[in-house]
C-alpha cells in the first residue's frame, strides 16, 4: 500500500535520551542458531515440487498459486509464458505497482529479448504489439473494458495476475475482481499470490463464473527458515519463542517472559526503549557482530526513517576496500542517468556507511539507486516504511521491527497475519542464506506478545472490495444492458462470499462483502445519475457524452466530463490544463493561505475560479444525492503549473511545500489523467493535443529518468 503522506500523530522523540549504551551480548541458546549463517552450497537450479505442480495445473485449467514472499513464483510465470511464446501465442503479465513492472519488464527482456516484449504502465508504453506485454493492472483492466465495447477478444492466449492477493486491497481490488470476472474463460489465467486462508473460496468463485477447473498450488514452506529474535534495552539478544504450547501456538522466551512482566503496563508505556527510536548505530552495531546483516528496519513514516539515519552518527562500516569502492562507482552509474539526487542530503550515509533510508516522501529515482544497492549486497541497512514489502525485490538477511501495528492512510491498525509474512519474507535470500531473521525492538509501540502470535497465525482471509463508480457504470453500459450488468455483479466474489457465508448461516458483520441486491441498487442509483445529467438515455443507452465520458478512467471523470462539457476547462494552454488537472488529482488539503499573489499568474487565478465555480453547481448536487465530489485547491495547480512552464524542479519543490516524492506522484497521476484527456482527440481534438504537449513537458527528469520517460 502507498504511504501518500506523513504520519499526522504520535511522532516519535528522535533520540533515545540518557540511555545506556547497548553493549552487544546473544543467549546462550542462540549459539547454535548462530553458527548456521552463511551461504547454502551452490547448485545447478532445480525446480521446487509445487513449481512444477503449478506448470502441470495451468495445462489444465486455471491456477491459483500461493507461496511465501521469494518462494520461486515469478519462476512458474516465466515458464508458463515461455510455453505460449514458443508456440506462436501471446501473454499478459499484470502487476500492482509501477516499480515492479519495471523491473520485470528488465528481467523479461533478458529471457525473451526486448524485441518480444512490450510494457504498459500509463507512464510507459513500448512495443504494445509484441507477443509478450508486461503492465499495471488498470492497464490489463482497461483493455478488456475496450474490447468488451468493441465486441471483441481480448488479444491474449495468457494472463498472470501478480500480487493476486491484492484483490482484497481497500482502494484497488475492485480492479483485480473486474479482470476475473470479465475475462474470457478461453484464456488462462494464473494467479500468483502471497499466502491467503480463504484460497479454497477464491477458486471456488473462480470455477462457478468461468465454468473450468481453478487448481491450488499452496507451499508453506519458506524459501529460507526464519528465526524471530528479541533484542533486549541492554544489547543482548534472545529467541522470542520458547516451548511449544499444548494446545498449539508457541510461548515466550522465558527471559523475555520476564523481561515484559518487569515492564509498565497499559498501552502507552510498554517500557523496552519508550517512545523514542533506539539509537540505531548502536543496534547495528549488534547485528554485525552476530552477522545479522544485511538488515531492513520496519519503521512507523517517514520521518522515523530520515532520523533513523541521524542515529547512525556514531556506525562505522566495517567492509573490503573493493565493497567501498564497487558501492561509490555502482552509486555514480546509477546517479548518471538522473543528476537530479546526485546532490540528496542522504547521499553521504548511502556512499561512506552504506545505510539509506527508503520511503514514499522520495523521488522514484533515488529510491531505485537504493533498492538496487540493496538488492546487489553493497548496503547494511535501509530504514523503510511497510510499503517496501510489497512486490519490490528487496532481500536482506534479517528484518526488523519497532511496530506491532502500521498506518493505513487514515488511522493505526495492528499488522495482520499476511502483512506480517510479506515482511518477514523478506528475511533470508534464497540461495544467499540459510537463515533469516526478524528481531522485535520493544518499545513504546511494540505489543511482543500480539506478534509472537502473528508468527503462527494463519493468512488473513481476502474479502471482496468491489464498488460501484460511474466509471465502471459507463464503461459496463457501452456493451452491456443493466439486466446483463445484473448478471455480472451476480458473478462478483461479492455476492459468492456474501451467499456462502448465508449457506452457512454466519452472520453478516458490520462492513461486510455486499450481496447482488445492494451491488444492484448501487448500480441504479449511479445509473439514474447519469440519466438525469443526460449521460445515459431512457432506455439505457450512452449519449454521445456519454460515450467519450466512459473513456475517462480517472478517480473524479463525472466532474472532469462536465467541466468539458461546459467549456471549463482552459483547453489551448499545455500548463493550464495540466495545473487544473493537478488540482483534480490532488488528495490531500493544502495550506492555501501562505500562498504569495506573485506566484499565481492571472491567467491561471482566472482558469482555476472558473473551473471550480463552474463546477460548484454540480459538486452541491452530486454530493445530495450521496456521492463524492472532490475539493479543488489552488496550490497543486499553481506548481504543476510552474512546473508545466519549464521552472526548475527546486523553484517547483519550493511552492508545493511538502515532500519532494509526493510532488513526483502529483506529478506523475496528473499525467495519468491527462493520458486519458489526450485520448479525447476525436472530440476535443484542442484539449487533446494541449494534453499531449502537457505530458511531455512534465514527464522529464527528475520526476521520470530520462531513459523511461517515452
Amino acid at each position: 500500500m502507498t504511504d501518500k503522506r506523513s504520519v499526522p500523530t504520535r511522532r516519535r522523540k528522535p533520540g533515545a535520551g540518557k540511555r545506556q549504551k547497548l553493549k552487544p551480548g546473544s543467549d546462550a541458546r542462540l549459539k547454535k542458531v548462530f553458527a548456521e549463517i552463511g551461504r547454502p552450497e551452490q547448485c545447478p537450479f532445480e525446480p521446487d515440487p509445487f513449481q512444477l505442480e503449478a506448470l502441470e495445473a495451468i495445462e489444465k485449467g486455471d491456477c491459483l498459486v500461493t507461496a511465501p514472499t521469494g518462494a520461486g513464483k515469478t519462476w512458474i510465470a516465466v515458464e508458463a509464458i515461455r510455453k505460449i511464446f514458443n508456440a506462436g501465442g501471446r501473454a499478459w503479465y499484470a502487476s500492482p505497482l509501477k516499480a515492479l513492472t519495471n523491473s520485470k519488464y528488465s528481467e523479461f527482456s533478458g529471457i525473451f529479448g526486448e524485441a518480444n516484449l512490450g510494457i504498459l504502465t500509463g507512464d510507459r508504453k513500448e512495443n504494445p504489439e509484441a507477443p509478450i506485454t508486461v503492465g499495471t493492472t488498470e492497464i490489463l483492466r482497461n483493455q478488456l473494458y475496450d474490447a468488451m465495447s468493441r465486441g471483441e477478444d481480448l488479444g491474449s492466449d495468457f494472463v498472470v495476475l501478480d500480487e493476486a492477493h491484492f484483490l482484497g486491497d481497500e482502494d484497488r481490488g475492485v480492479v483485480w475482481e473486474e479482470i476475473m470476472i470479465y475475462l474470457p474463460a478461453r484464456i488462462p489465467l494464473l494467479m500468483l499470490s502471497a499466502t491467503v486462508g480463504n484460497a479454497d473460496q477464491i477458486a471456488a468463485w473462480l470455477e462457478s463464473i468461468r465454468n473450468k477447473d481453478c487448481i491450488i498450488v499452496q507451499e508453506k514452506q519458506r524459501p529460507v527458515p526464519l528465526y524471530p529474535l528479541f533484542l533486549h534495552p541492554s544489547g543482548t539478544l534472545f529467541p522470542l519463542l520458547g516451548q511449544k504450547k499444548k494446545k498449539g501456538g508457541t510461548r515466550l522466551y522465558k527471559k523475555v517472559m520476564h523481561f515484559l512482566k518487569d515492564q509498565p503496563s497499559g498501552r502507552g508505556a510498554r517500557g523496552g526503549f519508550g517512545a523514542g527510536l533506539p539509537r540505531m548505530g548502536e543496534v547495528l552495531a549488534v547485528f554485525r557482530k552476530y552477522n545479522l546483516l544485511p538488515a531492513i528496519f520496519f519503521l512507523k513514516s517517514r520521518a522515523d526513517c530520515d532520523n533513523a539515519l541521524q542515529l547512525c552518527a556514531e556506525y562505522k562500516v566495517m567492509e573490503s576496500p573493493e565493497r567501498k569502492a564497487g558501492r561509490r562507482q555502482r552509486t555514480q552509474e546509477l546517479v548518471e542517468k538522473v543528476p537530479h539526487v546526485a546532490g540528496h542530503k542522504q547521499m553521504t550515509d548511502l556512499t561512506e556507511k552504506a545505510l539509506a533510508a527508503h520511503h514514499s516522501g522520495q523521488l522514484p529515482a533515488w529510491k531505485l539507486v537504493i533498492e538496487t544497492l540493496m538488492t546487489e549486497g553493497y548496503l547494511d541497512a535501509v530504514f523503510a516504511t511497510s510499503t517496501v514489502a510489497a512486490g519490490v525485490n528487496f532481500p536482506a538477511r534479517t528484518i526488523v521491527f519497532l511496530n506491532s501495528d502500521r498506518f493505513n492512510g487514515r488511522e493505526f491498525v495492528p499488522l495482520n497475519p499476511t502483512e506480517f509474512h510479506q515482511m518477514t519474507g523478506r528475511a533470508g535470500r534464497r540461495g544467499m542464506d540459510n537463515i533469516g531473521f526478524a528481531v522485535l525492538i520493544p518499545g513504546r509501540f511494540m505489543d511482543t506478545r500480539y506478534v509472537a502470535r502473528l508468527v503462527d497465525m494463519s493468512p488473513t482471509d481476502v474479502d471482496s472490495q468491489i464498488k460501484i463508480n460511474f466509471s465502471m457504470t459507463l464503461n459496463l453500459l457501452l456493451s452491456h444492458s443493466p439486466e446483463q450488468v445484473r448478471e455480472l455483479l451476480g458473478k462478483s466474489f461479492a455476492n459468492f462470499q456474501f451467499q456462502s457465508r448465508r449457506k452457512k448461516k454466519k452472520k453478516q458483520r458490520a462492513g461486510a462483502v455486499p450481496d447482488t441486491e445492494y451491488l444492484w441498487a448501487e448500480f441504479i442509483r449511479h445509473l439514474d445519475f447519469l440519466k438525469e445529467k443526460e449521460y445515459v438515455t431512457r432506455d439505457n443507452k450512452l449519449t454521445e457524452d456519454g460515450v467519450w465520458a466512459s473513456q475517462l478512467r480517472i478517480d473524479h471523470p463525472l466532474m472532469v466530463a462536465e467541466g468539458f462539457r461546459n467549456n471549463l476547462f482552459p483547453q489551448s494552454d499545455p500548463a493550464l490544463l495540466a495545473a487544473i488537472m493537478a488540482a483534480f488529482v490532488n488528495e490531500r488539503e493544502t495550506d492555501e493561505e501562505s500562498i504569495h499573489p506573485k506566484d499565481v499568474p492571472e491567467a491561471l487565478e482566472e482558469a482555476y475560479l472558473n473551473i471550480r465555480e463552474g463546477l460548484r453547481p454540480f459538486a452541491r448536487e452530486m454530493i445530495a444525492k450521496g456521492f463524492s465530489a472532490t475539493l479543488l485547491f489552488m496550490r497543486p495547480a499553481m506548481t504543476v503549473y510552474h512546473w508545466t512552464a519549464g521552472r526548475d524542479w527546486e523553484f517547483v519543490l519550493a511552492l508545493w511545500d511538502s515532500a519532494e516524492g509526493d510532488l513526483a506522484m502529483l506529478i506523475m497521476r496528473t499525467a495519468d489523467n491527462l493520458r486519458h484527456i489526450r485520448n479525447l482527440q476525436n472530440v476535443f481534438p484542442e484539449a487533446a493535443e494541449s494534453a499531449r504537449e502537457a505530458m511531455e513537458r512534465i514527464l522529464r527528469d527528475p520526476v521520470v529518468p530520462p531513459l523511461e520517460a517515452k
